[in-house]
């Protein structure tokens, strides 16, 4: 596997390797839409300080894509990178 692939897949599985951040997953898993994230912060009740370091955690691991629409931010899952890093992990190791 190249070098960049391993940073990538560890990034994904550091970015998993949180409570909070998996059930922010499990949020957006239920969701057929990309929803805002002070709502996914509401639900899960976190701040918006800790909502924005963990969307930001996810996104930089490609966990979700994220866009912004005047003031607030839109995420959703990318299930891409659930399936290239997550999925086929034994495989790819």
């Amino acid at each position: 596997m190249k070098n960049v692939n391993k940073t990538q897949q560890i990034a994904v599985f550091k970015a998993l390797a949180d409570p909070v951040r998996l059930e922010i997953i499990q949020y957006l898993k239920q969701s057929d839409h990309e929803v805002s994230c002070g709502e996914v912060g509401r639900k899960i009740d976190i701040s918006k300080t800790s909502g924005s370091y963990h969307f930001k955690l996810l996104q930089v691991a490609g966990l979700i894509n994220a866009r912004k629409e005047a003031r607030e931010k839109y995420v959703s899952l990318n299930q891409a990178t659930f399936d290239k890093y997550v999925t086929n992990f034994y495989k790819n190791i």
